[in-house]
């Protein structure tokens, strides 16, 4: 299978970001929206036909689906490690070209509508055709130098999208602390890597997972504090992944990146960039899989698991629409890290790699048109906050019947696509992990509880009185929601584990129905009690809130992480650690230096006039020399 036009998915976008981005204040906005559109639509193209020509034609051989590589070398730093530049086509690439092509797509055509009038219009289509452009590069990625150079260009095009209101304080503030704290993370992968590159002598994706191959075969070879160095590498890499896809504890960056236009929201944090991490552990799976026994597999289970049910918590107590689908994010790809965590590597034994992928293509679907559904509803009322909100069921038919499918998928109501999805990560849970698994519903339930917490909220609720009667967005926003409602209905019946599993060789799943009777009739209840609770405007939740008491304002207030990391970093590494060492460079190290000049320069104003330029002072010294000298030898001769 010939591959190399493939290269063209992501240097279209590339092309796109340079000619808006050159040209911005001679390309009419209009027509930098059109630009942004056409790009992405013949990038979209080119994934659509790569997906059907790899699954359907020629991808399949002797009943396994194959890596297929191009590549040439870019750096060479012993005569086995070096660096290549190309791309790689297997199952989970493809399905992330999907993903980030058509959510991508969406997404350029519903800002048409969204960002028109707005002063930056074109300078924000060059932000996304970059942001497209260095997610299919990191799917594309052949090895870990390649995917970490695209990782960081994420961070970058992440860094402009979310401050992209450079004049607002919180859009800025919300821009650095992503923009910091998944530098932190990726510190942590980029020493994994360099662990890697060293242990193994390769960066490339074939050779490491090769289960077969020495990388793996060989984990046990150097170990430190109890663990091989392969598993601290897996882990920090992990660390880079969490970073990313907002992962307790380094979650704290994901509800602030809210402030970035809500296209950006469901571009960057609902559906592409936070599923990198995933993304990540999935590329590497063989080795999280068979190194030290899946040491490194059970951390991101437990991990994952965690993240769900904190972040479900949170998510029910927020008043702000877009916060509530944030931690929602989180909880959900907490979801797909417990399901890869859970995860065996052959044949059914591999279900839950197949169910963490699926879930991440569903939720991905699903979640952008929450998102942007939400932006519509904002759009119309010009508030985030569910206070000035109410009864737009009216206002906004088309709004109101895509959110509630796209709350219904979420939630796990059969037949949508997320039933499917969050049905295959209970079973892969239930058969691994009984605590996992317990978990796992719950946090089923608590999510069909918030979401439909703010549906009701949003289009029932109390009938608010609106200063501009609300009415429905344009075909530009309201089609590309009735295109992602049509994918939530239709994409749970795709085959997915045929098509994509840990070993690439595809299985039959079939539906475990106990246990998807058990997290329907959650899923169900949830939806039930947030009827009662917020269908009609009643006393019954500000009840509910107080009979919570402390742990109800713990929630509202997110637990205080962030609190914790600003006592941490002022009280204790600024206040504790770094003003002393400051004290210390500044009143003994640069007090040293400062005093060795003074010193210097006050001998040099005594002893200047050694050198005055005036040849009697000269001759004077002279003579006074020889003077002194023929006394000392007169003196020395006679005694």
């Amino acid at each position: 299978m010939d591959i190399t036009y493939t290269i063209l998915i992501p240097l279209i976008p590339l092309a796109v970001f340079l000619l808006l981005g050159i040209f911005s204040q001679k390309i009419k906005p209009a027509v930098s929206g059109y630009i942004g559109v056409a790009g992405l639509s013949t990038s979209a193209a080119l994934s659509f036909y790569t997906a059907y020509q790899y699954f359907f034609v020629l991808g399949k051989v002797n009943g396994a689906y194959q890596t297929i590589v191009q590549k040439v070398t870019w750096m060479n730093f012993t005569d086995t490690l070096k660096i290549d530049m190309g791309v790689l086509i297997d199952p989970i690439s493809i399905m992330m070209l999907i993903v980030v092509s058509t959510v991508s797509l969406m997404v350029h055509i519903y800002s048409r509508g969204y960002m028109k009038g707005d002063d930056g219009y074109t300078r924000f289509f060059a932000y996304l055709s970059l942001f497209s452009f260095s997610m299919f590069g990191l799917v594309l990625a052949t090895n870990l130098f390649q995917i970490y150079i695209f990782w960081e260009l994420v961070g970058v095009s992440s860094f402009l999208l979310i401050g992209y209101y450079y004049t607002k304080p919180s859009a800025v503030s919300a821009a650095k602390k992503a923009f910091i704290v998944t530098r932190f993370a990726d510190l942590g992968f980029l020493i994994g890597i360099l662990i890697i590159g060293y242990y193994t002598g390769t960066f490339d994706f074939e050779t490491l997972n090769n289960p077969e191959g020495s990388a793996i075969l060989n984990w046990a070879s150097t170990s430190f504090m109890g663990l091989s160095v392969i598993t601290w590498a897996l882990l920090l890499m992990f660390m880079g992944g969490a970073g990313k896809s907002a992962m307790f504890p380094l979650h704290i960056w994901l509800p602030d990146a809210m402030e970035g236009p809500t296209p950006v929201s469901a571009l960057i944090h609902a559906a592409t960039m936070v599923v990198a991490g995933v993304y990540l552990v999935a590329r590497l799976f063989p080795m999280f899989y068979f190194v030290e026994d899946g040491y490194a597999l059970n951390i991101v289970a437990y991990v994952g698991a965690f993240s769900s049910l904190f972040a479900a918590i949170i998510a029910i107590t927020q008043t702000d629409i877009k916060r509530v689908l944030a931690f929602s994010t989180m909880s959900q790809i907490g979801y797909m890290m417990l399901a890869l965590g859970v995860s065996k590597y052959e044949g059914h034994e591999g279900l839950g790699y197949m169910a963490s992928m699926f879930h991440l293509f569903t939720h991905a679907m699903f979640k952008a048109l929450l998102f942007l559904g939400a932006g519509s509803v904002i759009h119309a009322v010009h508030s985030n906050y569910l206070k000035d909100m109410g009864g737009l069921r009216k206002y906004m038919p088309i709004t109101n019947i895509t959110f509630l499918i796209a709350a219904l998928a979420i939630s796990g109501v059969f037949p949508l696509s997320g039933f499917w999805s969050k049905d295959e990560i209970l079973v892969a849970a239930f058969e691994h992990n009984k605590l996992l698994y317990v978990i796992g519903v719950f946090v089923a339930g608590l999510t069909a509880f918030y979401m439909f917490r703010i549906y009701f909220g949003i289009f029932w609720g109390k009938e608010t009185r609106y200063e501009h009667t609300p009415h429905e967005s344009p075909i530009s926003m309201t089609g590309p929601l009735m295109v992602l409602a049509l994918i939530t209905v239709v994409g749970g019946f795709i085959p997915f584990s045929e098509l994509v599993s840990a070993d690439k060789a595809g299985f039959q799943a079939h539906l475990n129905l106990p246990l998807a009777a058990i997290a329907t009739v959650v899923g169900l209840t949830g939806i039930a009690l947030s009827y009662i609770f917020y269908k009609k405007e009643n006393d019954l939740a500000s009840k509910f809130s107080n009979a919570f008491g402390v742990f109800y304002k713990w929630a509202y207030n997110k637990f205080y992480i962030d609190e914790i990391y600003l006592f941490v970093t002022k009280k204790i590494i600024f206040n504790r650690i770094a003003a002393p060492i400051a004290w210390f460079d500044k009143k003994v190290v640069d007090a040293t230096m400062e005093g060795i000049g003074n010193k210097t320069v006050v001998i040099s104003k005594k002893i200047k006039g050694m050198q005055s330029g005036k040849v009697q002072d000269y001759a004077f010294s002279f003579i006074a020399g020889v003077v002194i000298l023929a006394m000392v030898f007169i003196y020395l001769w006679t005694n």
